[in-house]
């Protein structure tokens, strides 16, 4: 839930990238951070393992400016990819304003796919939430593979009745990075609103 200090006229929202592993939930943050002006992001914070694979979370607070009269900034953290990580996962969706999910258009990662959304739906059952609830951006990244899942299959088995906004991406190169975040971004405060 955002946290709203009236005293200080300030906002924090909070936005977990959530997918399977290596799907590109940690190159999304690390692009994000490498162009945004150093005057509105905070420090980066990763935690990985030797194999560059998240443990935990990315964190990377991004000031937005005012809005209403409230200093805006949502907090950007990701889940590890891995499903036996879930105690993390689970906790990291704690307080969560928004949800980008970045699916890995691969034919070989769909199932991985499925598993992890299937996961977020539980995890967020054990917050009290739900995706209705909880806005929802899907990302279809790594468009740039040849061996991918054709859009329309993924929407048929992530979004079937096309109730979330979704974006193909190439994350390396930022093709639909900035596009996920900035819709996260505005259904969040739409929801506040």
């Amino acid at each position: 839930m955002a946290l709203i200090n009236y005293a200080s006229r300030e906002i924090n929202s909070k936005i977990v990238y959530y997918g399977p592993g290596l799907g590109g939930k940690t190159t999304n943050i690390k692009y994000v951070y490498s162009k945004l002006n150093p005057s509105i992001k905070g420090k980066l914070i990763s935690l990985a393992t030797e194999l560059d694979r998240t443990l935990f979370f990315d964190f990377l607070p991004v000031d937005l400016g005012t809005i209403k009269g409230f200093n805006t900034r949502f907090h950007l953290y990701t889940v590890p990819g891995q499903v036996f990580y879930n105690a993390s996962r689970k906790l990291i969706l704690k307080g969560v304003d928004g949800i980008v999910f970045v699916a890995d258009s691969q034919i070989e990662r769909f199932d991985e796919n499925i598993e992890s959304f299937d996961n977020l739906q539980d995890n967020l059952k054990a917050h009290n939430l739900s995706l209705e609830k909880v806005p929802l951006v899907m990302q279809y990244n790594k468009r740039d593979l040849p061996n991918i899942t054709s859009v329309e299959e993924l929407q048929n088995i992530l979004n079937p009745r096309n109730e979330y906004c979704f974006f193909e991406a190439v994350a390396t190169q930022g093709i639909g990075v900035f596009e996920s975040l900035k819709e996260i971004c505005k259904q969040v405060l739409k929801a506040l609103a």
